[in-house]
């Protein structure tokens, strides 16, 4: 990232930081945790599973509302305030205005997603008065939601370059739907025997994000580990599809005429 860009993570994050929606969904998401608390109480036996469960389910629930909600209106209320087009006349090329921007929201999202998992170590603390060893894979569900939070952020970026909010929202919350489902896309690909059918669908399986690979938080709850491959194959994957649709969100937003 240029400096250009991370001035720009920086003055969104400060932006994203000033918005009342982000202290809702906090407030909200420390709620559900709070519920899980009430919940793990009537649960005898089960009070950590079940805390585990819905702490981390509200954590990732809330995480995604966050990234679609502000992700698709990072370039359009920029525009819609005409301060785009200041920002544009000054040294500043459009992808690092991009780069800057889905840096700003991903850093607003991980310090978000660091207090509710705050949160609900407390929670489990309170209830149980202590750690396991195996709550280390609390922490790793919690990076493989920070690594699905980056992927729907820049889907996000990516249509709010050239559609409205509305539409931006629909796109992204879509994909990532089918992208949870992606093995099912595969498994039509296996049963059916109309090759063409076949094609498609394997295409379609190759081109969605790969969301259901990043569930982790049933693994977490049982205090199961989660392998180490799997963990830099996430990683790794995350990486590369995030710099593909940033690329290609650059290449868009570029040669799209702001007059």
């Amino acid at each position: 990232m240029s400096a250009i860009a991370g001035v720009v993570a920086i003055n969104t994050f400060r932006e994203a930081v000033r918005d009342r929606v982000l202290y809702n969904l906090i407030f909200f998401a420390l709620m559900m945790i709070g519920a899980a608390i009430l919940v793990g109480q009537i649960s005898i036996g089960i009070e950590r599973m079940v805390i585990i469960n819905l702490g981390l389910s509200a954590i990732s629930v809330f995480g995604i509302i966050m990234a679609i909600f502000i992700g698709v209106g990072l370039v359009y209320k920029e525009m819609e305030k005409r301060t785009l087009y200041s920002l544009l006349a000054k040294p500043i090329r459009r992808w690092e205005f991009l780069v800057g921007k889905f840096g700003g929201l991903l850093l607003t999202l991980v310090v978000n997603t660091a207090l509710m998992t705050l949160g609900l170590g407390a929670a489990l603390f309170c209830v149980s008065g202590r750690f396991e060893r195996t709550d280390l894979t609390i922490l790793v569900a919690v990076y493989f939601i920070l690594l699905e939070l980056a992927l729907v952020t820049a889907l996000a970026l990516l249509f709010s370059c050239f559609t409205s909010p509305m539409l931006s929202t629909l796109y992204t919350l879509g994909i990532y739907v089918a992208g949870v489902f992606a093995p099912g896309i595969l498994g039509v690909s296996q049963f059916t025997q109309n090759w063409a059918l076949r094609a498609i669908t394997r295409f379609v399986y190759y081109l969605l994000p790969n969301f259901h690979d990043f569930g982790a938080i049933a693994a977490a709850a049982h205090g199961d580990a989660v392998p180490l491959g799997l963990i830099w194959h996430n990683t790794l994957y995350a990486a590369l599809y995030v710099a593909l649709i940033l690329v290609a969100a650059s290449a868009v937003f570029s040669g799209r005429n702001l007059k």
